[in-house]
């Protein structure tokens, strides 16, 4: 989709549909009030006589645009105007694309950003970032497709005065957070017999070879084994599908400057192993690799943006399947840290694959360490499908997430990762075990992956609840990508 924009008045934009906002104080504000005056006051007329709804998101598209250069109106509806934000914003936006997608409507001009105390560009931002979320469908392996949106330019009206290149900037980063989010969604998507642990490896080549400073290393099994990886190997052992582990390295600072590193977590089928799941909604466990695909999508979004700062991401792929081959509960493993761990559950596999991960990324002596995991279910009755579940061992680090989160609409909530949630991890065996008592399991699982961190500040994403969305509306949501790169994009780096 494109996305264009054009200042001076309102009424006077040539445009096959004009999206206008519409506030519940019946009362007519910006960009909506000068359509109003031109057209002689029949935006009111409907508004009076109760024909467009202000409740947020309900939307009334209008043909009798006299006076103005609008073939239509798309009146939406913002709810109170005291209380129009950025999430309210792309809400409305959502609803508008989504009326106007299914008709004949080529290109659109929105005005809801026209008046808002959000500023020029994080309006752009948001409006671009909604607007490509509500066309993207996913529909590659069908034969038969629907038409694809006719809806392929959206304008963003502005004030006279304002600055173009303030709202290009915003577009210039909601586009490369939906192209990652895109990108994201897309891995999620695609079944386990198409997304393997290679997939995984050719897409990180493919944004290696796409874009400048972008470096990429794909480890195979042989060099896991080398690199003593006996935790990842251990997930890994009863498929036939080999693993791989992932390096796409973005150079956009001086070497001097330490990397941010994220790693992924890409178990692109996860059966549980020999402690298999139960049958309903064992499909949905292709959906374990979104830590993998949110990585890999903000690895593109910085590939558009070109920052200039170090990242590096490490991506433990593998699936995990029951077999001959396969880890038993019970059996102890030695991680590349040289720690041995009792595997209790094999279902518990997330936090063994990262382990080694989070060991291997510490020799690039990184800035900070973030993880992103499907890892716990107990997250998602925690935290629900509303927030990413936030560990961290540094003030510093959990606020400036917690900031991004905000600020990108992309929510987290801070958990504990004390240590008193390792006490049942205690093992007889080994050092300790892979999994723990079911109460507090998402701190559980946190407190096992923080003993790999050996003096870095480090936080944990656990985006159970947040990957994908069930039901009549099955697929992934591509977050956190917007949380990652706003939070890239943010950093202080003097």
């Amino acid at each position: 989709m494109e996305f264009p924009v054009k200042a001076g008045p309102p009424a006077r934009h040539r445009t096959e549909c004009a999206i206008l906002p519409v506030f519940d104080d019946r009362q007519l504000h910006g960009a909506t009030k000068e359509f109003d005056r031109a057209a002689r006051g029949a935006i009111a007329k409907l508004i009076r006589a109760g024909d467009s709804p202000a409740r947020l998101g309900a939307c009334t598209l209008v043909h009798r645009t006299q006076g103005t250069a609008a073939a239509r109106w798309l009146l939406v509806g913002c709810g109170k105007r005291a209380e129009f934000s950025a999430k309210r914003l792309t809400s409305a936006l959502r609803a508008a694309v989504n009326a106007l997608r299914g008709g004949g409507t080529k290109e659109a001009t929105s005005f809801l950003g026209y008046d808002t105390p959000l500023g020029a560009a994080d309006a752009a931002r948001y409006s671009v970032e909604a607007a490509s979320a509500s066309v993207y469908r996913f529909d590659e392996l069908k034969s038969k497709t629907d038409p694809p949106s006719r809806l392929a330019k959206l304008t963003l009206g502005v004030k006279s005065g304002t600055s173009i290149g303030e709202v290009r900037a915003g577009i210039k980063i909601g586009s490369a957070v939906a192209a990652g989010s895109n990108l994201a969604r897309d891995l999620g998507n695609r079944p386990a017999n198409v997304c393997t642990p290679s997939h995984l490896a050719e897409t990180a080549r493919n944004i290696a070879k796409r874009y400048e400073r972008m470096e990429v290393k794909v480890l195979d099994e042989a060099d896991i084994r080398k690199l003593g990886m006996g935790a990842l190997l251990s997930v890994t052992q009863g498929a036939d599908e080999p693993p791989k582990l992932i390096v796409l390295h973005y150079k956009g600072a001086a070497a001097k400057e330490a990397p941010i590193a994220l790693c992924g977590k890409g178990v692109t089928f996860d059966t549980a192993g020999i402690s298999i799941k139960p049958a309903p909604k064992m499909d949905e466990m292709k959906f374990d690799m979104c830590g993998a695909g949110s990585v890999l999508g903000a690895m593109l979004s910085v590939g558009e943006l070109q920052p200039k700062l170090n990242v590096v991401a490490v991506i433990p792929a593998c699936e995990n399947m029951p077999g001959s081959r396969a880890t038993r509960p019970g059996d102890i493993v030695k991680s590349m840290s040289g720690q041995t761990v009792e595997v209790i559950n094999t279902d518990a596999e997330g936090r063994l694959i990262l382990c080694d991960a989070i060991t291997y990324v510490q020799r690039f002596k990184p800035r900070c360490i973030i993880d992103v995991a499907t890892l716990t279910g107990a997250c998602v009755i925690a935290l629900g499908h509303v927030y990413t579940g936030l560990f961290c061992n540094d003030e510093s680090l959990a606020k400036a997430l917690l900031e991004a989160a905000d600020r990108s609409l992309d929510l987290a909530w801070r958990l504990p990762v004390h240590e008193d949630y390792g006490e049942s991890l205690r093992s007889n065996f080994a050092d300790f075990a892979n999994s723990g008592t079911r109460d507090g399991g998402a701190s559980v699982g946190a407190n096992f992956l923080s003993r790999f961190v050996d003096g870095f500040a480090w936080a944990h994403l656990d985006i159970a609840g947040v990957a994908w969305r069930a039901n009549a509306n099955k697929g992934a949501t591509g977050r956190p990508v917007p949380l990652l790169v706003d939070y890239l994009l943010n950093l202080d780096l003097q």
